[in-house]
């Protein structure tokens, strides 16, 4: 573990120089530490693939201040824990209509789009960070199978529900917005909304859960 200052009022905490589920875990157990201890100092914390960005208040309290404790809470972590967490199903309809990049995407990995559907519905994703727009979580686990790059060319509107590939990854815009992941379905009318700020929290998913997707041939979000 690494800490190293990133701002005057920001701490890096580093576990790993590279992407695992191993150095991840201890990423949430440390986020989900600091949570709980509702620390006022503190006012945001942003954990990512394999480090933790403490952001507090510098008029509050010192790098020192803050690396002394993350030394005191990483002593007491229990990471076998955070994989625990529940498993998460989305409804997803795989429908051409809704998937405007699945053909490109099976001829690209050489399988049908059955074949890419079955796969991408029967896999198992852990949620590493919520970035890029609210709500947005960036799902790790995806097959091997079914890695392909993003677009060339990103697009200036997805729709909100839109399910995606890129690189190593598979995640779902919660609102329209721009993007340039690999379209291959949208969620199913009746699913979670992803970002509800009437909801406490307004995410539906949170770093260190798991995700299912389960094909569906019902309507999706209009």
């Amino acid at each position: 573990m690494r800490i190293t200052p990133a701002s005057d009022s920001a701490l890096l905490v580093t576990f790993d120089d590279r992407v695992s589920l191993e150095a991840h875990t201890r990423v949430i157990a440390l986020f989900r530490a600091f949570e709980q201890r509702h620390d006022q100092r503190v006012r945001n914390l942003h954990p990512a693939y394999a480090s933790l960005l403490i952001d507090f208040d510098p008029l509050s309290a010192t790098h020192q201040e803050l690396e002394s404790l993350v030394l005191s809470l990483s002593s007491k972590l229990e990471t076998p824990e955070v994989l625990t967490s529940d498993l998460i199903e989305i409804p997803v309809c795989y429908d051409p209509e809704f998937a405007p990049d699945l053909a490109n995407v099976a001829e690209h990995l050489r399988l049908s789009p059955e074949q890419v559907v079955t796969l991408h519905a029967t896999g198992q994703y852990y949620v590493y960070f919520l970035g890029f727009s609210p709500g947005f979580a960036y799902l790790g686990g995806l097959p091997q199978a079914l890695r392909v790059p993003r677009l060339a060319t990103p697009r200036t509107l997805v729709r909100a529900g839109s399910v995606g590939l890129a690189g190593e990854q598979t995640g779902i815009y919660p609102n329209d917005s721009p993007g340039g992941w690999q379209l291959i379905g949208r969620m199913a009318k009746d699913a979670a909304e992803l970002w509800d700020v009437d909801r406490d929290p307004p995410v539906l998913l949170r770093p260190g859960m798991w995700v299912q997707f389960r094909a569906v041939s019902e309507g999706v979000r209009s």
